[in-house]
């Protein structure tokens, strides 16, 4: 495994990113991964490594980077307080439109690295990172061919920046993972997104995980869970195989 860190120039600023490769020098797909609102951590990187171990090139930012410095937080701990008082300025700093803004700094990144197989590449995000996911994708559709959200919430909303508006732009085949009894993506949320899904013709695949909570693939979660995180990851890892690896 190979691990480096980088800066990479974005209109407002630098933003840090993390990279992980299974094989020096090997040549494989490219995979973004866009993180969680508890930002840049030790649980982040486990997980940005794991995937790198299955045969791709993975690159984490920190989205985050318009705010400065902070943490690492312990979600446990974050979840013991006031979480919106605690995590909401960060948060503030970025939504859907800018992470999809930041992306384009990003694919410029990674095709100046030599150990990326394709510019068709898939992206990974957890949480609010799910909907950022989408965003990219819509943004960019020639570039991304495979977008999965993990317990992504309000995907579909009347915000102008909601995920559901990229849905028409995409490109990418999408994976839709859901837990059950989540208040960010409540049943008739999803019966939305996915309406606009099928009316625009994207392919995906929605599942919902049953008994898990929102955000049960992070291993620092309290509600991590880590039986239905393993068929998470075993899904995953096979929808972008089957689709970056063809």
């Amino acid at each position: 495994m190979t691990y480096e860190k980088a800066e990479v120039a974005t209109r407002d600023g630098m933003c840090p990113v993390h990279v992980f490769t299974a094989d020096d020098g090997a040549i494989s797909p490219a995979i973004v991964f866009y993180m969680d609102a508890g930002g840049i951590r030790p649980a982040e990187l486990q997980m940005a490594e794991r995937l790198a171990s299955a045969g791709y090139v993975v690159l984490l930012p920190d989205l985050f980077y318009r705010y400065g410095s902070y943490g690492p937080f312990d979600p446990v701990e974050v979840f013991k307080g006031d979480v919106r008082a605690i995590l909401g300025p960060l948060m503030a700093t970025t939504d859907n439109a800018k992470a999809a803004e930041d992306t384009g700094a990003l694919l410029t990144y990674l095709d100046t690295r030599t150990d990326v197989s394709s510019t068709r590449i898939g992206a990974v995000g957890f949480c609010m990172g799910g909907g950022m996911a989408i965003a990219a994708a819509g943004t960019y559709p020639e570039r991304f061919a495979a977008v999965a959200s993990f317990h992504g919430g309000n995907l579909a909303t009347d915000a102008p920046t909601s995920p559901h508006r990229y849905a028409a732009q995409s490109k990418a085949e999408l994976y839709i993972a859901a837990a059950e009894g989540d208040a960010s993506y409540p049943p008739e949320m999803a019966q939305r997104f996915e309406r606009t899904l099928d009316e625009a013709g994207v392919r995906y695949r929605a599942q919902t995980y049953a008994g898990a909570a929102h955000g049960w693939m992070k291993p620092d979660f309290p509600v991590y869970d880590p039986v239905a995180a393993e068929e998470g990851w075993s899904t995953m890892i096979a929808f972008f195989d089957r689709i970056l690896k063809r």
